[in-house]
């Protein structure tokens, strides 16, 4: 009796990456940041976003939930630095060129007020931790100077740095005390060498 030869087992079901569904969370993105910019976060709503998305509100809710989680996705993907930590083999020249970078990406009005939103949701949620956008900057800042300490070159403790850069940085364009400019950012970088370094530039 001839056995009969196994049946082959069910393909796995292919996973699409991309398609619609990426078009649809491209176009609610982008629609958030350009809606942001105008009127900022306490003007949108899940109606106007999917109306300038061109997608159906229940399609948004469905994948966010409401509009709190878009809007902490949003901020979580925009606000992510995009480049690597500077590594030209020099600290200060590492901690000019990172402190420029993020001054120049959070004074976009959509960045800003991405920012603006997600800090008065910690303002409100105490406990949350920091933003998504503070979080990667400070991690991208511990790795420069991890790196410069491991040349052997004088670096400040994580700390300090957060302190006397980052925060100053954040803290005045977020709160809207005085344009923050590139000669701005060196004497901040300078002074957190100086004070905490011993060293001048």
């Amino acid at each position: 009796m001839n056995s009969q030869p196994p049946e082959p087992a069910p393909a796995e079901p292919v996973r699409r990456t991309g398609g619609r569904s990426a078009r649809v969370c491209a176009a609610v993105h982008r629609a958030v940041t350009e809606l942001i910019a105008e009127g900022g976060a306490d003007q949108l709503s899940i109606p106007a976003v999917a109306t300038r998305a061109g997608v159906n509100p229940t399609s948004v809710y469905r994948r966010w939930g409401d509009l709190n989680g878009l809007l902490a996705d949003v901020t979580a993907t925009r606000l992510a630095p995009e480049d690597p930590p500077p590594d030209t083999g020099d600290l200060r020249t590492d901690l000019l060129q990172w402190a420029e970078r993020s001054r120049a990406s959070v004074t976009t009005p959509e960045a800003l007020a991405l920012v603006r939103h997600a800090v008065g949701q910690l303002a409100t949620c105490p406990g949350t931790g920091s933003t998504p956008r503070m979080a990667a900057r400070e991690q991208q800042l511990a790795t420069i100077l991890t790196r410069a300490a491991e040349r052997g070159e004088p670096a400040p403790a994580l700390r300090p740095a957060v302190d006397h850069l980052l925060a100053p940085l954040y803290f005045r364009i977020i709160l809207n005390l005085g344009p923050v400019d590139p000669p701005d950012v060196d004497r901040l970088v300078d002074d957190l060498l100086h004070h905490h370094t011993g060293t001048c530039p």
